[in-house]
């Protein structure tokens, strides 16, 4: 099975929390041939399926910004200090090569820190951090990184997607470029289909990975009737996981559907039933307070929004490999249109 070409275009953009405008603009154009694309001051933007019935607003809502890095200093040498933008193991950026954001355009550059034969005992006992870290893009001096970079730019480790067996795939961005897809293709599938009883809203928002910002600007916005959060998980399958704290999610298990605290428990049961009823494959997955996404921000919009969440069986998350099934993804598009197509007109969320 192909990576499908959307996918495609929104993991080989780059776009740190804040700097999100290429796969931003990825997501409107490929929602611009069957919905109301609209992109707000914040970089979020809605791609909103006209309703057939009067029925409640669903949105469905992917988090459109990935994890960076941020130049800091440009020392007299032509080596770049940066910091993290989103969370980062800083062992896994040694010896990268990453893509630089400018205002001429992306240039490459490579992350280096001092060799292994260099290093003191102390130094090789403890785990790397960002401040021994730099980016190196060749520059001969101060002055003529200077004239390339500025403070403030952006960089993304450089890894496209590359297919592995059983219909897998790596790539860096996978967080959360799956969950925009999953939002843009459960909208297709509804406009395909006619429509749903109420407007059907595919949400790429910005800044997730940092403050929630575009869920919590776009929430209030749009006013949603309920919403669905798509984003990754950690899938089970892999070494060192306990499935005792994290649950059993393995790849090629479905869409996992959140049941907790924060989750409203009717938005769960008609996920749940939407599944059953469509034969899509699922998992559950349980949460005592938070859960990390855009749901901690858009339930408690206003007067609060009925919100659910729906994750995706992930490896190697925060990482250039992180690896997807990519059944899981289209199974997660399927089950996201199917709840917005059987909503029914009158239904209430009270409690």
């Amino acid at each position: 099975m192909p990576l499908p070409d959307v996918l495609r275009s929104l993991l080989t953009a780059t776009g740190p929390s804040g700097y999100e405008t290429a796969p931003a603009k990825a997501f409107a154009e490929a929602c611009a041939p069957f919905a109301e694309v609209h992109t707000d001051v914040m970089g979020t933007v809605t791609a909103r399926v006209k309703g057939t019935g009067g029925g409640p607003t669903v949105a469905i809502v992917g988090h459109i910004d990935e994890i960076g890095l941020i130049v800091t200093h440009i020392d007299d040498k032509g080596y770049l200090a940066v910091i993290g933008v989103g969370g980062w193991d800083p062992g896994i950026l040694v010896g990268q090569r990453v893509a630089l954001s400018t205002r001429d355009g992306v240039i490459p550059g490579v992350v280096g820190k001092k060799p292994i034969h260099l290093l003191k005992d102390d130094e090789r006992k403890r785990a790397a951090e960002m401040k021994d870290l730099h980016i190196d893009i060749g520059a001969k001096d101060g002055d003529e990184a200077k004239a390339l970079v500025r403070i403030g730019d952006v960089a993304v480790i450089a890894a496209d997607p590359v297919e592995l067996p059983n219909d897998r795939f790596i790539s860096r961005a996978m967080d959360n470029r799956l969950g925009c897809f999953v939002a843009y293709e459960a909208a297709r599938l509804v406009a395909e289909a006619g429509g749903a009883p109420g407007d059907v809203v595919a949400v790429a928002a910005v800044q997730e990975e940092i403050t929630f910002a575009g869920a919590r600007t776009f929430a209030h916005a749009v006013r949603p009737d309920v919403a669905i959060v798509v984003d990754v998980t950690h899938a089970t399958d892999a070494p060192g996981i306990d499935e005792r704290e994290n649950g059993t999610h393995p790849l090629g298990s479905g869409p996992v559907v959140e049941r907790g605290s924060i989750i409203h428990p009717q938005v769960s049961e008609l996920l749940l039933a939407a599944a059953e009823a469509e034969e899509i494959p699922h998992t559950l997955s349980a949460s005592s307070r938070f859960t990390g996404t855009d749901a901690d921000a858009i339930h408690i919009s206003r007067s609060g929004i009925p919100t659910g969440l729906v994750s995706l069986p992930l490896r190697y998350m925060h990482s250039p490999v992180e690896l997807v099934q990519l059944d899981d993804v289209l199974n997660a598009a399927k089950l996201a249109a199917a709840f917005a197509q059987r909503l029914a007109t009158d239904v209430s969320f009270a409690r």
